[in-house]
């Protein structure tokens, strides 16, 4: 009687995670994106919501490694109430500066966009290349190639 519940409760427990394996995927640009963005290619600062960084949970002191901040976009509410809301994205004991919706949605959203298409652009301009130099230099049999 055991095994069949501990089978049970294997089974029951299989079927969840499975149900909750949701495949969603919203990247950076996406209206739902929420979490760290990269300003290192952005041409001005961003603006934040608060002129100091927040911090929960400070990093231990034994060891005193300043990292640079973190920027993050996160949904109203989330920044007022951090301590509660740092672990989902993995910032607790960071130095977090949130950045306003409005320059995410009008200035980082269009620049990211932008850098995207230019490596879209160069990804297709490099195959192009590529495959104009194969089809010029040949490979193969019938190419100067022997058979021995």
């Amino acid at each position: 009687m055991r095994i069949h519940h501990l089978i049970t409760a294997v089974a029951l427990f299989g079927a969840s995670a499975r149900a909750a394996d949701v495949g969603v995927s919203v990247s950076v640009g996406d209206s739902g994106f929420y979490g760290r963005i990269d300003i290192g290619t952005v041409p001005n600062p961003p603006a934040v919501v608060y002129r100091s960084p927040v911090v929960v949970e400070p990093a231990p002191t034994m060891v005193s490694v300043e990292r640079p901040p973190i920027y993050l976009r996160v949904p109203p509410g989330h920044a007022k109430h951090w301590r509660k809301h740092c672990h989902e994205y993995n910032a607790c004991g960071e130095r977090v500066f949130f950045v306003q919706e409005r320059w995410y949605k009008e200035v980082y959203v269009p620049s990211h966009q932008a850098r995207r298409d230019e490596d879209q652009e160069r990804r297709e301009r490099d195959e192009e290349h590529h495959a104009r130099a194969e089809e010029h230099h040949g490979h193969g049999e019938g190419h100067g190639h022997d058979k021995n």
